[in-house]
């Protein structure tokens, strides 16, 4: 698939080359997926916003197999992971589980951003949307970049939301994800991305007084590294300013969000009136209806056999076939 004349012309006016790097963020409570394109300067600037048709699972990393979290974190696409002949139309896998995943004992397989708007542990855009987001991918993995990274977050990581959610058991590991955001919109450039200790460290760079190589086990010991200051200096104001509006935000009391949403993923809300019943209460399923403020997450099973199926008939066969065919 050819790029559109008005997306050429999009990139013509932001002086991005066609085959330079990208870069995709995405955001699960906003729904929103980001494509960013590298500009003639050598920094990554916002080409387009696609909204989410929709993801499941609730906010929050994928943990295990048949979860139907879709995953947070940093993750590494090639060109072998992109599939343009998927089930859902056209497919990017994410790479699930990455290093950081394995050193903290996470499974699942092919978590996917794809076409169809059906997921099960995946970010599911329209057919036309992942049309475009593939077609770029690949105009970028044909110039000089041999891969190119996804961000996946639950929210925007701004003061106002991290307050919001600051009670939320997940918090230490969205604020791990924080400082590798803030390293991107501070530079605008990709955060190289390393794992030890079982964690993620943003940016390592090997001290001058070191002769060896920086070498990173995913479950050893960190070994020593700096970050290079031109990409510190300004991280480390922007995470300072942060934690100042965090702070008055906390003492002001603002409004803590539930830690479970009650509902299985999410949708943009630019789709919900065209695509009712694609977001199924939690609430519903335990409880025939009756309301509960605060719901664990649905043991879902990936096959024929789901919950969804079960109870709202929310999948035809044939459609419930494909979704565990992709997912």
């Amino acid at each position: 698939m050819e790029l559109s004349r008005e997306l050429l012309s999009l990139l013509q006016q932001k002086r991005m080359p066609k085959h330079s790097p990208i870069l995709v963020r995405i955001f699960k409570e906003e729904s929103e997926l980001e494509v960013w394109k590298q500009d003639v300067t050598g920094h990554f600037q916002l080409l387009k916003v696609y909204p989410i048709c929709r993801w499941s699972g609730d906010l929050g990393p994928k943990l295990h197999e048949g979860d139907r979290q879709a995953p947070e974190g940093f993750y590494t696409i090639t060109s072998q992971l992109m599939n343009p002949n998927s089930n859902y139309y056209l497919a990017i896998n994410t790479g699930f589980p990455n290093s950081f995943d394995r050193a903290n004992d996470r499974d699942g397989t092919f978590l996917m951003v794809h076409g169809d708007c059906w997921s099960s542990g995946c970010y599911a855009m329209t057919d036309e949307q992942i049309g475009e987001i593939y077609s770029l991918a690949r105009d970028a993995l044909l110039g000089s970049q041999p891969s190119f990274q996804i961000q996946a977050y639950p929210f925007r990581l701004t003061p106002a939301n991290l307050a919001r959610h600051r009670t939320n058991p997940n918090m230490d590991f969205w604020k791990m994800l924080k400082i590798g955001n803030d390293h991107f919109e501070a530079t605008r450039l990709e955060p190289k991305v390393a794992v030890c200790d079982r964690r993620y460290v943003f940016d390592p760079y090997q001290p001058s007084n070191l002769s060896q190589p920086l070498v990173f086990d995913p479950t050893g010991k960190c070994p020593a590294f700096v970050v290079n200051p031109k990409i510190a200096r300004p991280a480390l104001e922007k995470q300072h300013a942060d934690e100042v509006e965090y702070a008055q935000l906390v003492k002001e009391n603002v409004s803590v969000a539930p830690i479970y949403s009650g509902l299985d993923g999410g949708m943009n809300e630019v789709f919900l009136a065209r695509l009712p019943g694609r977001i199924i209460p939690l609430a519903m399923v335990l409880t025939n209806g009756a309301e509960l403020p605060q719901l664990p997450p649905v043991p879902w099973t990936d096959n024929d056999g789901s919950l969804a199926n079960k109870f709202f008939g929310a999948l035809p066969k044939s459609a419930s076939q494909r979704f565990v065919a992709s997912d």
